[in-house]
């Protein structure tokens, strides 16, 4: 996972509220388990529908940020919503609020969600047509080049990991040396638990 520490450049303005996983990535784009291309499906049936959608626009191409609506991400729990942003270049989104699921998916992704009030969120849309957007993580603010403000919550341990890199796997792995402590421990001290497994002497 790479790291998050700032995400600065133009952001798609959404808005929408209620916006379910389906919609993010339709069913059909289920049956892959490998997320490359499905940022082609995401928000397919907006793009089919509305010539004039942000998605397919020239201007926002590339744009590493989403502004949506309150309860962005509602209905399954489908992980291939989040792959699905990635894809589509999407590293940050900001709402007034997200689904529960949506949002742990989002950050086992490397996704950064950041809930922020109406208000703001009617202001970023407004700036998002003309300007960028700038997240630093770190400072848990959201600025625009208007001298906007915005600070969020996160919390500690997700924005450790979202700025560090560190998904389940590299949790794991940046905790190696005290597993490998602890399975010599047990071979040494408590031999008959260690015995027919990976760590028996």
């Amino acid at each position: 996972m790479e790291k998050l520490r700032e995400v600065e450049g133009r952001a798609i303005p959404f808005g929408r509220k209620n916006i379910d996983t389906d919609v993010i990535i339709p069913a059909r784009w289920l049956k892959t388990i490998s997320r490359d291309g499905l940022g082609e499906g995401a928000f397919e049936s907006v793009r089919a529908n509305e010539p004039d959608n942000p998605f397919d626009s020239e201007e926002f191409a590339g744009a590493p940020i989403l502004i949506a609506g309150d309860n962005f991400g509602c209905g399954s729990s489908r992980e291939h919503a989040a792959w699905a942003l990635l894809d589509l270049g999407i590293r940050a989104v900001i709402a007034p609020s997200f689904s529960d699921i949506f949002a742990g998916n989002a950050f086992k992704n490397g996704i950064l969600t950041v809930e922020l009030p109406q208000a703001a969120i009617d202001r970023l849309l407004e700036v998002a047509e003309t300007d960028t957007i700038s997240i630093d993580l770190d400072a848990q603010t959201v600025t625009t080049p208007f001298q906007d403000r915005y600070t969020f919550e996160i919390d500690a341990f997700r924005k450790h990991c979202l700025m560090e890199g560190l998904d389940e796997v590299g949790m794991t792995l940046s905790r190696d040396g005290a597993i490998s402590d602890y399975e010599s421990g047990i071979r040494n001290e408590k031999p008959w638990l260690a015995r027919g497994t990976g760590i028996a002497a």
